[in-house]
């Protein structure tokens, strides 16, 4: 459930990951909506979830959305949220690509609170596959869970 407040005439949320209040604006309603999937729906440890960090992509430096780390803190899924009326495109999916080939997280996903697409990413055999839609991710994460072991 998000925490909202009404703040200087603005709607606010409370971001359990950053710790603070945000301005509620429809690109972060689809990140709380992802943040609450991770943590209420696929047990993921808020202390595994990072948001909006700068990370450096071809020499710029960027910001990704979400990133989720397996317990030796490697990037294991990176989500690039959109606003609902963001279609996405092939140009959103080559961002979060972007910010992978940096990452190297083993799932990436693109979401706009209306669709979600989400692609496991093979390294070695340079495979990707296509995960079912984010609401159906709980298989794709069990089957990894035997691998990846959270705190």
């Amino acid at each position: 459930m998000l925490k909202l407040r009404n703040h200087n005439n603005k709607v606010e949320v409370f971001d359990p990951i950053r710790k603070k209040w945000v301005i509620l604006t429809e690109e972060e309603k689809v990140r709380q909506y992802c943040i609450h999937q991770l943590i209420n729906e696929q047990n993921i440890p808020a202390s595994h979830i990072s948001i909006e960090r700068q990370i450096e992509v071809n020499g710029l430096v960027k910001r990704y959305d979400i990133v989720v780390f397996n317990k030796q803190g490697a990037p294991w899924i990176v989500i690039e949220c959109k606003a609902p009326h963001i279609a996405l495109t092939q140009a959103v999916l080559e961002q979060a690509g972007r910010y992978n080939k940096t990452l190297k997280a083993e799932i990436m996903g693109i979401v706009n609170g209306v669709e979600r697409r989400f692609f496991k990413i093979n390294y070695e055999t340079e495979e990707i596959s296509i995960l079912p839609d984010f609401l159906s991710l709980p298989l794709a994460i069990r089957e990894i869970k035997k691998t990846v072991k959270f705190l």
